[in-house]
Parts: C-alpha cells; sequence; structure tokens
C-alpha cells in the first residue's frame, strides 16, 4: 500500500528540515555477500525506509561500486550507497565547474552573460526581513527577456539567534527507546542549548559489553511552534560513524541525516506545533527497528556490522535566519542556482509560492556536459518554470555571510529545427556502456529473445512494439501535449520496426530496449546518461535491459513475471510495463530526477525497489494485465527523500518545455 504524503514523516517540506539522502543519509551498497532488500532483518528494513543505509560506504570522494542511483532505476536499493554517490558527485561537480570555468571555448559559457551583483537589503544583524516568500526581496530587471539580466550574484548573509549550549551530562544506560530517553533541559526553563559526550556500544545492547542487538542514546527536548532544532554529531576519535532521527512522540518519524558535509551528521528542523521531541543517536547499519523497544537492533550477525565509539553531541533550539529572493520568470525559463559561503542550503519556490526544490548538495556532475546551469557549490538546484510570475529563491542553514548564483536560458530548442526526436530500439544495439559505467562497447540482445521468459512467442513481437510505442507515445507525447503548458510543444516518437534508424542525427536521443546486466556490464534495469533540466543535450542514450525484467516470477519485484497470473493480458501487461520504464528513462535525459516511490502518487519518475508494482501500472489486486491496472503518468509528486532534495517536483513540467519548436 503506498502512504498518503501527510503520513510520510520523512518527506516533510520546508526551508529547515534535513530529509533522507544524498550528502546525508540513503540504502548503501551491500557487500556481495549481505543478503537482498527482501531478506532483511526488521532493523535493516527499518534503516533503508528511512533513507539511511546498512553496508559500508565508499571512502569521501571516491566513487562507489554499481552505476549511479540518480540515473538508475535498480533492482534491489539494498544495494545502493547513495551517501557514497552525493559525496563522490560532489567532489567531481566542483571540478567539473572549475574545468568549465577555465575553458573559454566552451558553448556552455559562451552564452553566460556576466553577472549583475545584487546585495542583500536585510539590515546586518538581523533577521526577519525576507525569511519567508512572501517577504521575499525583489529583484527588478531579472528575466531572459531581451533588455533583462539573467544571471545574478546575490550577496547577503545569514543571522542566526545566538544560543548557549552548556554542558549536559549523558544519560545512564539504558536510554536506547523513547521511554527511556535522557533529558537534555532544552525546553525546560530558558535552557535553549546543550551539549553533551557520550558513546555508542557502552549499554546493554552494545557489542562489546551487551547484547548485541546494537546500541542507541534517545535524549528528550522541547520547543515551541517558530523554533528551529539544530542537531548535530561529531566523532572525536574511532570508527563510529553515527546518523541522528528525530521522532514524535508517538514515534513517527520526523528528520533522518547522516554524513552532513565538514561533520558527522545534522538535522536542521523548523517546529511548526510546539511539544516533545526525542533524539536518536544511532550507529550507520544500526538504527532501531522501534524506537519504543531498545532492543530492536539488528543484532550480530550482521553482514556489515555497526561501528561504536564515543561522540559528541550539540543540540539547540532558536531563531534560524533564512533569506528569500523573488525573481520574475517566463513560462519555461530554465534556472540553475549555487550558493556558497557559509549558506549550505538553496531552494526555489514556485508562484503559489511552494518549495518545488530545496538542496543540500551538489549533483551538477549529473548534468550533462553542454548545460550551461551554475555547479560548484555548497548546494545546487535547478527548475524549469511552469507558469510566468514571481519565484522566489531561498537559502538558509549557515551563519554569516554567502554568495548565491542564479542563472536563467531559455530551451535550447526554442525554434530550432528539426525538432526533438526520441528513437525507441528494440533491435539490439553496439552501445558504448561506458558512459553508464559499463566497460566500454557492449553488444546488446535484441527485444525478441525474450519474449518467452513472458509467456509470449516470436509470433507477438510486432504486437508488442506496437503497444509499446502507443504507451510511450501517449506518456511523452499525448499527454504533455494535452496539458496545454506549452503550446510549441514538439516531439516525435520512432522506432527501429517501423522506421529507418535516425540514431546520430541532429536532435535525436535513443533508448536501446534489450540486452542483460552481463552484456552491458551496468548491474540496472534501467539508466540514463544524464538528468537535464532543460534539455540543453538534445542527443543522448538511455538503457533498458530485459533479464531481470524477464526473471522468474517471485524472484524480484522489478521482474514482470512476478505480477502474472492466468488472469492476465499477458501482451497488454508486459508492453505497459516495458513504456512505462523506457518513458522512466527518457524522462531522466529530458529533465526529471526521481519521484517518491512510497508516498500516495504514482509518477512514472518513481524509483524502484518497493515502487517497481506501481511503476508498471499495477492494480490493487496485484495482479498485472487486469482491468484495474493504473495508467501512471508524469505529474506532481515528492522528490525521493533518499536522493536528498526536498519539496514537490513536476515531472511533467520540467519535460514539456524542453521538447519545444
Amino acid at each position: 500500500m503506498r502512504r498518503s504524503i501527510a503520513t510520510v514523516s520523512v518527506a516533510v517540506l520546508g526551508l529547515a528540515l534535513i530529509t533522507p539522502g544524498a550528502a546525508q543519509a540513503g540504502p548503501h551498497a551491500l557487500a556481495p555477500s549481505a543478503p537482498s532488500g527482501d531478506k532483511l532483518s526488521p532493523a535493516d528494513k527499518a534503516s533503508l525506509e528511512a533513507g539511511v543505509g546498512i553496508a559500508p560506504k565508499a571512502p569521501y570522494g571516491s566513487k562507489p561500486k554499481g552505476p549511479n542511483p540518480y540515473l538508475a532505476e535498480v533492482a534491489d536499493p539494498a544495494k545502493v550507497d547513495y551517501s557514497g554517490w552525493a559525496n563522490y558527485m560532489k567532489t567531481q561537480s566542483k571540478a567539473k565547474a572549475a574545468a568549465r570555468d577555465k575553458a573559454a571555448g566552451v558553448k556552455a559559457q559562451a552564452a553566460v552573460k556576466p553577472a549583475v551583483a545584487v546585495d542583500e537589503d536585510e539590515l546586518p544583524g538581523t533577521s526577519g526581513g525576507n525569511d519567508v516568500p512572501v517577504n521575499a526581496q525583489r529583484i527588478n530587471g531579472y528575466g531572459t527577456g531581451a533588455d533583462q539580466f539573467p544571471n545574478i550574484r546575490i550577496l547577503g548573509s545569514l543571522d542566526n539567534e545566538v544560543v548557549s549550549t552548556p554542558t549536559v551530562a549523558p544519560a545512564p544506560e539504558d536510554n536506547g527507546s523513547i521511554p527511556l530517553a535522557g533529558p537534555t533541559g532544552i525546553g525546560v526553563g530558558t535552557q535553549s542549548g546543550a551539549a553533551i559526550s557520550s558513546q555508542i556500544g557502552d549499554g546493554p545492547h552494545g557489542r562489546q559489553t551487551g547484547d548485541g542487538s546494537n546500541d542507541f542514546d534517545f535524549y528528550k527536548l522541547s520547543a515551541p511552534a517558530g523554533k528551529v532544532l539544530t542537531i548535530s554529531t561529531a566523532t572525536p576519535t574511532g570508527p563510529l560513524d553515527t546518523v541522528l532521527q528525530l521522532f514524535a512522540p508517538d514515534g513517527t518519524l520526523l528528520a533522518v541525516n547522516d554524513d552532513f558535509s565538514g561533520i558527522d551528521s545534522r538535522i536542521v528542523y523548523r517546529v511548526t506545533t510546539a511539544g516533545d521531541f526525542y533524539l536518536a543517536v544511532a550507529a550507520y547499519g544500526g538504527l532501531p527497528a522501534d524506537p519504543f523497544d531498545s532492543g530492536s537492533g539488528g543484532g550480530i550477525g550482521d553482514p556489515t556490522p555497526p561501528t561504536e565509539g564515543p561522540y559528541n553531541l550539540t543540540l539547540t533550539s532558536g531563531g534560524v535566519d533564512e533569506d528569500f529572493f523573488a525573481v520574475k520568470l517566463r513560462a519555461g525559463d530554465v534556472i540553475g542556482g549555487s550558493v556558497s559561503g557559509s549558506a549550505t542550503y538553496l531552494t526555489v519556490y514556485d508562484t503559489v509560492p511552494r518549495e518545488v526544490h530545496g538542496s543540500r548538495q551538489d549533483v551538477s556532475y549529473i548534468y550533462p556536459v553542454d548545460s550551461p546551469l551554475p555547479a560548484g557549490g555548497n548546494a545546487v538546484t535547478d527548475y524549469v518554470a511552469t507558469k510566468a510570475g514571481w519565484h522566489y529563491v531561498g537559502v538558509a542553514s549557515g551563519s554569516g555571510a554567502y554568495q548565491i548564483t542564479v542563472e536563467a536560458y531559455r530551451p535550447v530548442l526554442q525554434g530550432a529545427k528539426p525538432q526533438q526526436t526520441l528513437y525507441l530500439d528494440f533491435d539490439g544495439a553496439r552501445v558504448n556502456t561506458g558512459v553508464f559505467g559499463g566497460g566500454g562497447n557492449r553488444d546488446l540482445t535484441a527485444l525478441p529473445a525474450f519474449l518467452t521468459s513472458w509467456g509470449l512467442t516470436r509470433a507477438d513481437e510486432d504486437a508488442l512494439i506496437d503497444l509499446v510505442v502507443a504507451g510511450v507515445t501517449e506518456n511523452i507525447k499525448h499527454d504533455l501535449e494535452e496539458s496545454g503548458l506549452n503550446p510549441k510543444f514538439k516531439v516525435k516518437v520512432t522506432n527501429s520496426k517501423d522506421n529507418a534508424d535516425t540514431w546520430g542525427k541532429a536532435n535525436v536521443s535513443r533508448v536501446v530496449v534489450g540486452g542483460t546486466i552481463e552484456e552491458s556490464g551496468v548491474d540496472t534495469i534501467g539508466i540514463a546518461q544524464s538528468i537535464d533540466p532543460g534539455n540543453f543535450e538534445t542527443e543522448e542514450t538511455a538503457l533498458v535491459l530485459l533479464d531481470v525484467l524477464s526473471s522468474p516470477a517471485g524472484s524480484t519485484p522489478a521482474s514482470l513475471n512476478t505480477y502474472l497470473t492466468s488472469d492476465s493480458d499477458r501482451l497488454k501487461f508486459v508492453a505497459q510495463a516495458l513504456a512505462n520504464v523506457i518513458s522512466h528513462e527518457a524522462g531522466h535525459f529530458f529533465g526529471d530526477f526521481h519521484t517518491d516511490n512510497q508516498d500516495a502518487l504514482p509518477n512514472l519518475m518513481d524509483a524502484g525497489g518497493a515502487g517497481f508494482g506501481t511503476l508498471f501500472g499495477v492494480g490493487p489486486d496485484g495482479v498485472g494485465g487486469t482491468a484495474d491496472d493504473i495508467d501512471v503518468d508524469f505529474g506532481e509528486s515528492l522528490f525521493l527523500p533518499a536522493e536528498g532534495f526536498v519539496g514537490t517536483e513536476d515531472t511533467l513540467g520540467r519535460i514539456v518545455f524542453g521538447l519545444t519548436s
């Protein structure tokens, strides 16, 4: 069952909230001997559901094993090292930005006009003047029109309430659950901060001194509405890698963080309703399955036992400065932002206003080379405006001076010919899989070789391809036309059965449907070459591999056979599922990130894992190819929490203006 947005506690929107994900938290790659996602302990499942991992992380800045999960539709989220990939992309993004800045002849840089400097007009040492969108500082003259300036550098400062952090003694063990939480003093009398030094591993459930089910420490604090809880850990010595979780009194997980840049972990959470809160400090790979049970850890025998050791914890409840700046955009404007200096959070709000892309990370490495969007900051964001009007760029999570770069562009295909073509190749192809992390040029087996694995025959090939093409055409073409957002929207969907192979011609991107993990050297179901807001690179490749999708029923939720029974229309369901996966991968190189596969809104950009049935269009009966199958489309949904972005992603709106005439 998919959860409603209201009950997905870790996906709460807000400028001052860390949600699980890149450079913070996320499922991590398992060692080869580790269990797959459907064989995990309750504690490990809780860890993955929270967006935290259970396996060793790649060393900071080094490339993790496996495909980039931001671009890939992986079968098992337990094999994904999100933190490692976010850290790697951050270092690569900085290198990419530095190299681009030095390359005077690069096409993307040639189009960049000199930036106009804008000074924040909030008085130095104060806050509250521009802390919400309605009070945003308006920047007149900004835009992509002929007499406007599309690039700005905003110089400002974040001035937070000063909160003292007196030393508080650690609570005696056992303090491993909400009922046993130790006091911090925060919210009692006038105390608003605390500094606590303690350790993981010294309780009755530690691996060295206890029963080995994993030690965690809980702390209680209280705060009124409007305050911001800022909680961080640092590990002075030893191997401990902490994870922070913030719970409501009923056990609802409000926020979680792992691997915050520059320290160990950090949560910044805005209090909307006054009350008590419970903080858990745990080791990576050793989270509680039940916050009311101090013995609910995964226990000895885990393939990747959590570390133990000392930590320093700092907690404050105070006023935090946030700054907003208003820019007027046209529908179809593509904006990108990067922040440096003290601030570590950058976001965009739309005309509503609502948050549409909050970021604490820089994954601009994932943009194609031809994208002109800014890169290389503490945090990078991007957005494609779907309506004309005032939009809002916000910054937070820092103390002191910052600099924001905001750049706006029109879609590269505006007025261009030929229009964008999406070519679907079912005939097998030689593909350089090195762009996906594979081993170079590989030959991929054509679609017909997989038909019998779905209970189809060679006689079904033409009908299957026709249905797949029709499904992709509905998803990528008809639905976007019918949205009415862009009257100049244009895309042509062609295929290897009915059309000449146009791959290699101008403005042709392709999805190769066929091949296996072994053939490609890429351990995934599908993967795209980039995520390209604005579709600046119009000639890219994506893969949809067919071995996992055609594996035996029950072997994985990613197999189409898992949803096929004697009641199924096999041809219809296989076509429907393939069309959705193809549309998903095309959605990436047309500008979309993953959306949350656990919220109540089915979306073609939903990540895999627990969401495969929904992505395939399986209805409430759990059987594919029956009357209650659902039509999954592009549209609005929350970003996938594990990837570290916050807000509502309009996956249709991010595509419809990049495909234009």
